[in-house]
């Protein structure tokens, strides 16, 4: 399909998303053709893991800035109260649904010390859309749905993730929310994905009416603990020209590497996802097919002072392990910095410049 025509598709579903998310993609009659072909149109990312090059490098990090200069297009952001629909592809012990959940819970709804998960939402609430209306600050869990039987296999690609979402949507229990809903699939560390490891470790997209029924924001994320922490969950694990492809020294905050890889790739979906659900709100580039969103701006970005393989200025613990955000039950975090349209900058909650 040519970039022509999926800008036109584009805007018929911005057309119908306006008139009102809770309006049946049918009743207004909006069809997607987007053909997958090799790596698809999702919008994809995986950390920006330091090369062998740029570990020489002294420079102040400002991920792509440089380059790329950060424009509204036009479309929607989810400027009402979101509600999260959680799929669990696969086994997930509760532990590690629970330390998902609380990271989740903490962008909205539980007062915890600063610098928090909410201070850093802040950030992303600053996008508004074409009426001044800006990302909403209320972020909830509204249901979860757990495929234990891998309903799809234990190897997924980017359209069988469509298919996912239509299973859990078809159990009833699990809604089709229009006007509020986004679907965050998770997949556990058994399940392979399509260009997992090596081109993403998370995406999102909207679905289409002949996969789902409905056109829907979602989001994929991988557990890489497993199959490839060094390029998914860094900085808790590094590369081989790094000093191996095991544990790094930086600790994760929750003793999870594949988990805590996971949160700052969650919130780098859930950022993008709220600030460009359709494909055609914020980002830089003329390609709406290859975006560079908001997240993606802030690769490898932690804290003050970052660049040339350094993260940047990060806490630690008294048990050593690192973070840079405070959530609910006392959890914290370690996530990458996000865009600031005010600032013009990398920005996040526990800068010290």
């Amino acid at each position: 399909m040519s970039t022509l025509m999926l800008l036109l598709e584009l805007l018929l579903l911005t057309a119908a998303w306006q008139c009102g998310r809770s309006e049946e993609t049918e009743r207004v009659r909006v069809r997607v053709r987007v053909r997958v072909r090799g790596k698809g149109r999702e919008v994809n990312w995986k950390p920006q893991v330091p090369s062998q090059r740029s570990l020489w490098s002294s420079k102040r990090y400002e991920g792509s800035s440089e380059f790329v200069k950060l424009r509204y297009h036009m479309g929607p952001v989810l400027s009402s109260p979101i509600n999260i629909y959680l799929i669990w592809y696969g086994k997930w012990p509760q532990s590690e649904k629970l330390l998902i959940k609380d990271f989740l819970l903490s962008i909205s709804s539980t007062p915890a010390p600063s610098p928090s998960v909410a201070d850093w939402w802040r950030t992303v609430s600053l996008y508004t859309d074409q009426t001044g209306a800006n990302i909403s600050r209320s972020v909830s869990i509204a249901g979860e749905y757990a495929d234990l039987q891998y309903s799809h296999g234990t190897h997924l690609t980017r359209l069988s993730v469509q298919e996912v979402i239509a299973t859990a949507v078809q159990a009833k229990p699990f809604p089709v929310d229009h006007r509020n809903g986004i679907y965050l699939v998770l997949s556990s560390q058994d399940v392979t994905m399509e260009d997992f490891c090596r081109a993403v470790c998370g995406f999102h997209y909207f679905t289409f009416p002949s996969k789902v029924g409905y056109t829907l924001p979602y989001a994929w994320v991988g557990n890489s603990g497993k199959q490839c922490p060094e390029v998914c969950a860094y900085p808790f694990a590094v590369p081989g020209y790094m000093g191996g492809g095991g544990p790094g020294h930086l600790d994760p905050p929750n003793a999870d590497v594949g988990v805590d890889g996971m949160v700052s790739v969650i919130a780098h979906e859930l950022a993008e996802l709220s600030s460009n659900p359709l494909v055609n709100a914020w980002y830089a580039g003329e390609d709406p097919t290859a975006p560079t969103e908001i997240g993606d701006l802030c690769e490898g970005l932690y804290g003050s002072g970052g660049g040339g393989g350094y993260i940047g200025n990060v806490m630690k613990d008294g048990r050593g392990r690192t973070f840079n955000l405070n959530g609910r039950n006392r959890r914290r975090f370690l996530v990458q910095w996000i865009w600031s349209p005010v600032l013009k900058a990398c920005a996040g909650p526990n800068a010290i410049d």
